[in-house]
């Protein structure tokens, strides 16, 4: 590896977990929400649809197909919509609780503290996340990840996501830093990898359940432990 001064994280599905923290999120607003009582009988299968649609939404929210209001709005209409429910019986401020209480959540990927108390020792580390400002914020602080980090780049102050370019060079000019003693680390194939390197940046793919490595991905690992390896 080259000798780099400054490693750029992603946060969601990269240190904080994503899905883990939406999961246990969504079975609790199932509960309090009383959904078995309007016609979802099933809550891992209401986990399930919902976890396919955010996906979906967030990739079209990367590439700027639509704006974070249309991604709020839609991704639980259409969970509760293919579930078979009428759009009436929907719980009125679902989304909204939803969006209070799964950043309060604090589950992080394995050895996520060990891992960026290593590397903060030898390098300056900083976060770029297309995460919504205030949600980020409130994940940051309760799982005491701010420490670790030298700047956190959100793209809404940005004005622009991943994988644009210009959010990149706003990163590095923030940090003071060149592409060539950088690395970008993250989950997402088109927003962190690709991103990096059309940018002209390198960029190592966090890959902790092992899908197919692309033949122009040079670099990944599964677990944020072999960082400690190979950096």
């Amino acid at each position: 590896m080259k000798n780099y001064k400054h490693i750029f994280f992603d946060l969601d599905h990269t240190i904080w977990d994503f899905d883990k923290n939406a999961e246990e999120t969504l079975h609790e607003l199932y509960h309090i929400h009383q959904l078995h009582t309007i016609g979802l009988s099933s809550a891992n299968v209401f986990i399930e649809t919902y976890t396919r649609h955010n996906h979906q939404l967030w990739a079209q929210y990367h590439v700027g197909q639509i704006t974070k209001d249309e991604l709020r709005e839609a991704r639980f209409k259409k969970t509760f919509i293919e579930l078979g429910l009428d759009p009436d019986v929907i719980p009125v401020d679902f989304e909204d609780a939803y969006v209070r209480l799964c950043p309060t959540k604090t589950n992080l990927f394995p050895h996520a503290h060990e891992t960026l108390q290593y590397l903060q020792a030898k390098y300056t580390l900083h976060l770029i996340s297309n995460g919504f400002k205030e949600s980020q914020q409130l994940k940051i602080a309760g799982s005491n990840l701010a420490g670790y980090f030298q700047h956190i780049i959100v793209s809404e102050d940005a004005g622009v996501n991943k994988p644009d370019k210009a959010i990149f060079e706003y990163a590095l000019n923030l940090a003071g830093a060149t592409k060539e003693e950088s690395v970008m680390i993250g989950d997402s194939l088109e927003a962190d990898v690709y991103g990096a390197l059309n940018f002209g940046m390198d960029a190592i793919y966090f890959n902790p359940f092992n899908a197919p490595q692309p033949p122009d991905v040079p670099v990944q690992i599964t677990h944020l432990k072999e960082l400690t390896l190979m950096l």
